[in-house]
């Protein structure tokens, strides 16, 4: 009865933002989109783990000797997080992977951004495009903004675990 005065008398009404958000037709959708990216991102680093190093090196911030582990170990990482988000196992963990990834690689991409460090994020595509200093530049600028998108999609994930 409650619940029918709130949304009004023929029970259509007002609907928050939480309960939206937390709606699981939501939730799965964004945990299968969410996953399929990282999946998607993760199988060229994959398929070509010298290139991959090559990115990691560009950004200048790790000891030559984590260059090559991160590039043959990151890609798994990112491809085992994106399943289980896909499968909808052991979710909370691969949420929390995936959004500590998405801080890093914003905070890294940021840090090369304040030192005029121009360089291929590596996410998807591997292959050097040949594009002049400022072209690098404007693309980190989209990449930070896009990697901001997929934590939002995060933080539903997150807001739909906390409410369930």
């Amino acid at each position: 009865m409650a619940e029918a005065q709130r949304r009004g008398e023929d029970g259509i009404g007002a609907v928050t933002i939480g309960e939206r958000l937390a709606h699981p037709w939501l939730t799965v959708r964004v945990q299968i989109a969410l996953g399929a990216i990282f999946v998607a991102a993760a199988i060229p680093k994959l398929a070509d783990p010298p290139s991959f190093a090559h990115m990691i090196y560009n950004y200048r911030v790790l000891p030559a000797g984590m260059i090559n582990i991160s590039a043959l170990t990151m890609p798994w990482v990112e491809i085992i997080a994106g399943l289980a988000l896909i499968l909808g196992v052991w979710s909370a963990a691969a949420r929390n992977v995936i959004a500590a990834m998405l801080v890093l690689f914003i905070a890294l991409i940021a840090f090369n951004l304040a030192r005029d460090n121009a360089i291929d994020c590596g996410c998807f595509d591997l292959s050097a495009a040949g594009k002049s200093h400022e072209e690098r530049l404007h693309d980190m600028w989209i990449v930070i903004l896009r990697d901001l998108g997929m934590l939002l999609m995060v933080a539903q994930l997150w807001w739909n675990g906390v409410r369930s």
